[in-house]
This record gives structure tokens, C-alpha cells and sequence, in this order.
């Protein structure tokens, strides 16, 4: 299964932008789907997640009330609406696939994802 992220780019503080994601695999169907996103020289971060059982969203503590998942889950295909863009949001953000529905505790963590995409550049300047 591959994933593919688009919709990255260069953009001012306070703007915009979304990205999208689709598995390229149309008969795998991922119980869980997120969004990470790594700064150079730091660790990957968890950013967003949605579990289509439910249509269950969560979100990193740094994004909420900013930035919107949603998705399709017929499709594989997720989205991260971003609003309110902070030159901290820069990064290269990658998107996830599990195949089996993490537990609660375990839902941001890298390890609960099989599939990873190659990442987006999102470049936010002040």
C-alpha cells in the first residue's frame, strides 16, 4: 500500500492550506488515519488522527482549534485543513495508514501506523 500526501507549499503566518492523502491500494481499508510531521533535527510528531469507526478525530494539543481532519474512508483518502498558520507549523508532514484500530493510548503513536507516505513541505514564513 502506498500513500501519497500533496498539497504543500510555501505560505505566509496566518494563512491557509490543505493537505490530501490517498492510498494507492483501492481493496485496503485502514481502520485508522493521521498526520505527522518533522522539523529538521527534531523527532516526528503526531499532528492529527481519524478513526473511521465512529468518525473519531483527535488532534496534537499544538494544533487544535487550528487545523480540520476529515476524510473519506471508502477511499482511503484523508485531508488536513490548516488554518491559522504559525512559522512553527513548518515541516515536512506525512500521512499514515493503520490497519488495525490503535488503542486509546497508543493512537498518536508512530508504531500504532503500517503505511507511511514520503511527506509534503509545508513552509510557513513570518
Amino acid at each position: 500500500v502506498q500513500l501519497q500526501a500533496s498539497g504543500g507549499g510555501l505560505v505566509q503566518a496566518g494563512d491557509s492550506l490543505t493537505l490530501s492523502c490517498a492510498a494507492s491500494e483501492r481493496t485496503f481499508r485502514a481502520a485508522t488515519m493521521g498526520w505527522f510531521r518533522q522539523d529538521p533535527g527534531q523527532e516526528r510528531e503526531f499532528v492529527a488522527g481519524i478513526t473511521w469507526a465512529g468518525r473519531s478525530t483527535y488532534y496534537a494539543d499544538s494544533v487544535k482549534g487550528r487545523f480540520t481532519i476529515s476524510g473519506t474512508d471508502t477511499k482511503n483518502a484523508i485531508y488536513l485543513r490548516m488554518n491559522s498558520l504559525k512559522p512553527e507549523d513548518t515541516a515536512v508532514y506525512y500521512c499514515a495508514a493503520a490497519k488495525n484500530r490503535p488503542i486509546l493510548s497508543m493512537r498518536r503513536a508512530e508504531s500504532s501506523y503500517d503505511y507511511w507516505g514520503p511527506g509534503t513541505q509545508v513552509t510557513v514564513s513570518s
